[in-house]
C-alpha cells in the first residue's frame, strides 16, 4: 500500500466536508459552478478550500481572476495560496500556463502527491473542481477520499445526461455518496406550448427536446434534483473580476442552491 494514503487522511482531518464537482463530458460550466461554489461559501464566512483537479485543462484560475499564483509556500508540506478567502491549489501552480501532459499512473501520483503533500489546515469545506468524465483522478478521488460528496453538472443537452448517467451509475455502484445533480445552461426561453427549449451557447441557438426532463431523469437514480441554472449572457464578461462574477444570474441562481445544500446538508 502506498504509504502517502494514510499521510493524506491526516493532511484532510481538519476539513469537515469535501465537495467534488464533477461532469461527465467538457464545456458543461463544471469549473464554473465549482469556482463560484468556493466563492459563494467564502463570501458566506465559511472556511473554504479550491483544488483544481483538472491537470489538462485548468481554468479555476481563470474564473476567479488570479493571475499572480506563485509555487506555494512550504511549511512541513505545501501551504495553499490564499484569494478572496479561499485556499487555492492548482497545477498552474507548478506548471504555470504550460501544458501538463500527463497521463495513466502520471495523473494518480500527481493526484496522490499532491493531496499527501498538501497543508489545507481547518476548513469547513473543500471544493474540488474534477476533471469531466471517470478517468484515473476521478477514481483515485473515489478510492483515496471516502467522504467525498459529490455534485454532479450537466446541460439539457442529450451527450451530457448521457454521460452523466454513466457516472451517476458509477458514484452509485461505488457507493460514493451524492449530494445531487444541477442542470446548467439552460435557457429561460421556453416557449408556450412548445415541447422544445432553447440553449443558446456562442450565440448560436440549439433545440432539446423538453422530454429529456432531466428531473425526472435524475429522479430515477434516487438521487436529488438541486435545482437549475439559466444560461446567463453576462456570464462570459463577468470571468476574472469576482465582484462581477457574485453578482451575476449565475452566481445568484447558485446561492439559492447552496442555500439549499447547507439546509440539507449542514457541516458538522
Amino acid at each position: 500500500m502506498d504509504p502517502r494514503i494514510e499521510v493524506i487522511d491526516k493532511r484532510l482531518k481538519d476539513v469537515k466536508r469535501i465537495i467534488a464537482v464533477a461532469g461527465g463530458k467538457g464545456g458543461i460550466g463544471k469549473s464554473s459552478v465549482a469556482s463560484t461554489l468556493a466563492l459563494i461559501l467564502s463570501k458566506m464566512g465559511h472556511k473554504v478550500g479550491l483544488f483544481d483537479l483538472d491537470f489538462s485543462g485548468p481554468s479555476s484560475h481563470i474564473i476567479l481572476g488570479i493571475k499572480d499564483y506563485e509555487f506555494p509556500k512550504e511549511d512541513k508540506g505545501i501551504v495553499p495560496s490564499e484569494y478572496y478567502g479561499i485556499k487555492f491549489l492548482s497545477i498552474i501552480s507548478f506548471s504555470e500556463e504550460n501544458p501538463s501532459p500527463l497521463r495513466g499512473i502520471d495523473i494518480s501520483n500527481a493526484v496522490i502527491e499532491l493531496l499527501a503533500i498538501t497543508q489545507w489546515g481547518s476548513l469547513d469545506y473543500l471544493i474540488i473542481d474534477m476533471p469531466p468524465g471517470i478517468g484515473d483522478a476521478t477514481l483515485d478521488i473515489i478510492r483515496i477520499i471516502k467522504r467525498a460528496e459529490f455534485i454532479v453538472i450537466t446541460t439539457p443537452s442529450k451527450l451530457s445526461i448521457q454521460t452523466v448517467k454513466k457516472s451517476l451509475q458509477l458514484l452509485l455502484e461505488l457507493k460514493v455518496p451524492i449530494i445531487g445533480v444541477i442542470e446548467n445552461m439552460l435557457d429561460r426561453s421556453v416557449y408556450p406550448n412548445s415541447p422544445f427549449v432553447v440553449l443558446r451557447r456562442t450565440g448560436k441557438s440549439r433545440k432539446f427536446t423538453k422530454s429529456l426532463s432531466i428531473k425526472e431523469q435524475v429522479k430515477a437514480f434516487n438521487i436529488p434534483f438541486l435545482g437549475e441554472i439559466y444560461f446567463d449572457k453576462d456570464f462570459e464578461d463577468s470571468i476574472g473580476n469576482v465582484n462581477k462574477l457574485y453578482n451575476t444570474s449565475f452566481a445568484q441562481s447558485l446561492k439559492r442552491i447552496v442555500l439549499k445544500i447547507l439546509q440539507n446538508y449542514p457541516t458538522k
